[in-house]
């Protein structure tokens, strides 16, 4: 089966072509022994089946980062390249198209963004450019569908013409030597949303846009998932799943330790979906009714907020603040992520480079951001001591964001590479391929995260029967009482935490507990250990040497942080 590869620089339409071409039938893989990913896809040409391939954006072949690496690595499997050039920043984007030219590979261009070069005063002369590369050039707008039929029935006449290996330099000049002869520029006013552009990048109105955009975006999400809970999963779980189970769980005899795994606990005769704990109760409640409509919220928002352009627009707006806890402003992403839903959070942190970056990101995220769940307990548990204590929750978690950030990128070693990434305009984004890439996200958490939980709510279950949970609150009972000034049944409280945040801190309330212990029962269960579903997922994401890392560091500092907060308030 033939292998064509779109090519191009990242913010090209790379992937709106790729929908064009492929349709929904698609697969998102990991580039093997790496965290790069890319999607695949099918599409018969002459009554045969071909493998379409949406490599990594790259600005070049000779690689300055992991994702053009692998771009240049998935070079060597293609047939034919379909090089995807941006018709609005011509010179730019021909830098790649030479490189591509001198490595033989039969090619042909797709010039996307053809219908935007009007409305921007460019005017390419398409035969000359044509005539220049010697290779076939379609002119396209992913977003209207323009020329991609065209594109389609170009495929079988893409050319390998003879190129010359040049250098740096000499590709250059001979990008300036093209540009003269094909692209002319006209003088044109900016339209009002170019200001918009220029605006979201300066400091002063750039951070009040942020602002607004990220409080708007996460309120939308908030609604989206609570609204998907309520009047969706939470229904099928109460009135379609919980009887089966109540008539399993009869058939089974209502306890033992099989019960009790596979159902799960009864509590006063009823299966609780949040403390049962068992396999086909907590096991599945908890990523599809409590996961999945976070996640599905979040990517809706984060796919929107990408087609638009403006996610770039955030990253180099952020940037200089993120390197003091050595990240760079793409940890924004995955941080914001994390007040939502933890989970695709961590997995999130994917779109970091380095090692060292997606472990110090996956860490802070997994201490010091609260997910929507924890924060409706905060609000309404804290809250009804008064909005002071709310305040002194997140103002805590925030300044050990902060501090526990500046420490890790001082004292872990590796670098944290330089943002260096594309703006591109503003656009209206295309609806089927924010629709395309929210399925492939979620079917991604599906296949990924679900099987994990399932299995490590199997291993807790087995812990909590066996009776090693009761060893490890006793053995923990000192620290709850003395160092954290908790009562001593707060310690069911934090293991259950483990499950799920909002229910440790419901149980927290049902002790009778001040102001100054619910402040400190609050900081505390966030910063410990995440919920299950977060931890199978950066165990997986870290590997165990740094999971277990980034678990110590968790234990610490709680502790450290409650203990101050008992000192000082």
């Amino acid at each position: 089966m033939k292998k064509i590869l779109l090519m191009g620089n990242p913010n090209v339409g790379k992937s709106v072509i790729f929908s064009r071409l492929t349709g929904v039938r698609v697969i998102s893989s990991n580039y093997p022994g790496t965290t790069v990913s890319y999607t695949s896809g099918f599409m018969k040409i002459d009554d045969r089946r071909v493998e379409i391939i949406d490599v990594p954006g790259t600005y070049t072949l000779e690689p300055t980062c992991e994702a053009e690496k692998i771009a240049l690595e998935m070079l060597k499997m293609g047939d034919i390249v379909i090089n995807i050039v941006d018709a609005t920043n011509l010179e730019r984007n021909l830098y790649l198209t030479l490189q591509l030219l001198e490595m033989n590979i039969p090619m042909i261009i797709a010039l996307n963004m053809w219908d935007d070069t009007k409305h921007r005063g460019i005017t390419i002369n398409l035969e000359k450019l044509r005539e220049v590369l010697g290779i076939p050039i379609i002119p396209t707008s992913g977003l209207t569908g323009q020329g991609i039929k065209e594109l389609v029935t170009s495929i079988s006449g893409a050319v390998s013409p003879p190129s010359p290996i040049r250098t740096r330099d000499e590709r250059w000049s001979t990008v300036g030597s093209i540009i003269d002869q094909v692209q002319q520029i006209s003088h044109r006013h900016h339209r009002w949303f170019e200001r918009l552009e220029d605006a979201s990048v300066k400091p002063k109105t750039g951070i009040m846009m942020a602002i607004a955009i990220l409080v708007g975006s996460f309120i939308v999400i908030r609604f989206i998932g609570e609204f998907l809970i309520t009047y969706l999963l939470d229904p099928i779980f109460h009135y379609l799943w919980l009887p089966i189970l109540m008539k399993l769980s009869i058939f089974m005899g209502k306890s033992g330790l099989l019960h009790d795994v596979i159902v799960g606990k009864l509590f006063d005769g009823q299966i609780n979906f949040i403390e049962s704990f068992g396999l086909l109760s907590s096991g599945l409640y908890v990523p599809f009714a409590m996961v999945l409509p976070y996640i599905i919220s979040f990517y809706l928002i984060l796919g929107i907020l990408e087609d638009t352009g403006y996610l770039p627009r955030l990253a180099v707006l952020l940037d200089t603040g993120m390197h003091k806890v050595g990240l760079h402003g793409f940890a924004i992403i995955p941080s914001l992520l994390g007040f939502g839903c933890n989970v695709p959070a961590v997995m999130a942190t994917r779109v970091l480079e380095s090692k060292r970056e997606r472990f110090i990101a996956a860490t802070l995220i997994s201490i010091a951001v609260p997910c929507a769940s924890a924060q409706a307990m905060i609000f309404g548990l804290v809250g009804k001591h008064g909005g002071q204590y709310v305040a002194i929750v997140y103002l805590t978690l925030f300044l050990v964001w902060i501090a526990l950030g500046i420490l890790l990128n001082r004292l872990l070693k590796g670098y944290s590479p330089e943002l260096l990434i594309e703006i591109p305009p503003y656009r209206i984004p295309p609806w089927d391929t924010i629709i395309q890439k929210l399925w492939r996200r979620t079917y991604g958490f599906l296949i990924e995260a679900v099987p994990i939980i399932l299995a490590a709510v199997l291993v807790i279950n087995v812990l909590v029967v066996s009776g090693v949970f009761d060893y490890v609150a006793d053995f923990t009972a000192p620290v709850i009482k003395n160092i954290l000034g908790l009562p001593e049944e707060s310690v069911t409280a934090i293991v259950i935490g483990l499950l799920r945040k909002d229910a440790a801190l419901g149980m927290l309330a049902l002790s009778t507990m001040t102001a100054k212990q619910m402040v400190i029962g609050s900081v505390v269960l966030t910063m410990f250990f995440p919920c299950i579903a977060t931890v199978v997922v950066l165990l997986r994401e870290l590997g165990l040497k740094d999971f277990l890392k980034s678990a110590s560091i968790m234990i610490l500092s709680s502790v450290s942080v409650g203990g101050i907060l008992n000192l000082i308030l």
